[in-house]
């Protein structure tokens, strides 16, 4: 399990800091400057150690580095998966896609994190939770499969329908 195989690293990077939001930001803000974005090395096969080791993945090794750090510092996380939204992207605008990031229990409910984009962002679309991302797949395919086109769009609730 990759959890057993970074305990040894998760309390030598975060054994001192203090329990809660700052633990959990200081996991993220770690993997944000340890791991860098590349759409080309994403495999189904990687492991949180394996992103920890390379350095480099996809949203969903983003987040499967960073559960992996929380439950190894005792923090229940949890795998989220759906869209992101383009809305708040500075000029020109980038891409909606598929998008993975995380949650955690902090004492009395589930908060968001992003250990990719480490910022607050407005337009997600959650579609699924899991443990993993094979826990929570948006799509299983068997063989060769090429995605042809992909679109989704988003837009701002400006009059307040989404609460309906």
């Amino acid at each position: 399990m990759s959890r057993d195989r970074l305990s040894e690293v998760a309390w030598d990077l975060f054994g001192k800091t203090p329990r809660g939001w700052a633990l959990v930001q200081g996991i993220v803000d770690f993997v944000h400057r340890h791991v860098r974005f590349d759409y080309m090395k994403a495999r189904p096969t990687k492991t949180a150690r394996d992103v920890f080791e390379e350095r480099e993945g996809v949203c969903r090794d983003f987040a499967h580095l960073a559960i992996t750090l929380c439950r190894c510092m005792n923090i229940p996380a949890r795998y989220c998966t759906g869209y992101l939204g383009d809305m708040d992207l500075p000029k020109p605008l980038g891409e909606m896609d598929f998008s993975a990031w995380f949650e955690v229990w902090l004492g009395d409910r589930w908060y968001v994190f992003d250990a990719r984009h480490n910022r607050p962002r407005s337009g997600r679309i959650l579609m699924a939770r899991g443990r993993d991302a094979a826990d929570a797949a948006l799509t299983m395919t068997f063989g060769r499969v090429t995605l042809s086109r992909f679109d989704i769009y988003t837009d701002e609730d400006r009059l307040g329908l989404a609460s309906l």
